[in-house]
């Protein structure tokens, strides 16, 4: 069980984000209609991941199980509010060092800001030494970890649900959350190649940036083997996290990076691709 976990979440999560960094590094032209495009489609995957699986799986965690829905409410709370206060602490830190223009949107617009990869390009042009580039290197992936960790949650707790990986809703969860990681490669490779990274390193970077996912796994396997209780927690919990992600960071950079309606429609059509995969 456990090794269908780990071996599940790597694909999902590992080969997932890195084949999203090896179309990243093969794009030749830097776009930010495509990029925002992609994170749109993303962010409609995993709302449908959210509403139409999590929520769902919380409120009825085992047969014969219904949980309070207050329960689920304060999850997701508590997982939007942690998620938010760890992206305001990390945004503080960068902040102090990478200096933006006066009229800058108090969200994200491009992609070296989302991963944080300007700070870490702040460092590299100024010849820093190697323990700020460390730091900066840390910021970064703590960063895409915020994004990773919940995904692997529902994955985990998902596979508690019907004790097996390969299967059922846990086997649902990892190929959603795959689709959706291949869009935040790019996003995450893009940037660090701009930035001067060699492609090849840009793209093992981007890959490892996926190892959260089995980390966040076994967190939510380990939490949904503890009971219902502490099941339908986790999963409510990475649902507000993940809520944070996609109302918080990928949509409104979505709507600045292409400032149209077409980032709207593709949020629509991500959720209808969600939907398929979940019912069909």
């Amino acid at each position: 069980m456990l090794w269908n976990l780990f071996l599940t979440t790597f694909v999902s999560g590992v080969i997932g984000i890195g084949l999203g960094g090896l179309i990243g590094a093969l794009i030749k032209k830097d776009s930010s209609k495509v990029a925002s495009l992609l994170l749109s489609f993303a962010g409609g995957v995993m709302i449908s991941v959210v509403c139409f699986s999590l929520i769902l799986e919380a409120l009825n965690p085992l047969p014969d199980t219904q949980m309070n829905v207050f329960i689920i409410i304060f999850g997701i709370i508590l997982g939007y509010i942690v998620v938010y206060l760890l992206n305001l602490f990390i945004d503080k830190i960068t902040s102090k060092e990478v200096i933006k223009e006066e009229n800058h949107p108090s969200v994200h617009d491009s992609l070296d800001e989302l991963i944080h990869a300007d700070h870490l390009e702040y460092h590299r042009n100024n010849q820093d030494s190697k323990k700020d580039m460390l730091v900066a290197g840390i910021i970064m992936f703590s960063a895409i970890a915020l994004h990773h960790l919940p995904e692997g949650i529902t994955i985990g707790a998902s596979a508690a649900i019907s004790n097996d990986a390969l299967s059922g809703s846990a086997l649902i969860m990892s190929i959603l959350i795959g689709l959706h990681n291949i869009p935040e490669g790019m996003a995450v490779s893009v940037p660090l190649i701009s930035g001067g990274m060699k492609r090849s390193k840009a793209v093992l970077l981007t890959a490892l940036s996926g190892v959260p996912t089995i980390i966040g796994a076994f967190i939510g396997y380990l939490l949904g083997d503890m009971g219902p209780v502490l099941l339908s927690l986790s999963l409510s919990f990475a649902s507000g996290a993940m809520l944070y992600v996609v109302f918080g960071e990928i949509i409104p950079q979505g709507l600045l990076m292409y400032r149209s309606k077409a980032p709207g429609f593709v949020v629509i059509l991500g959720m209808i691709v969600g939907l398929i995969i979940i019912f069909i």
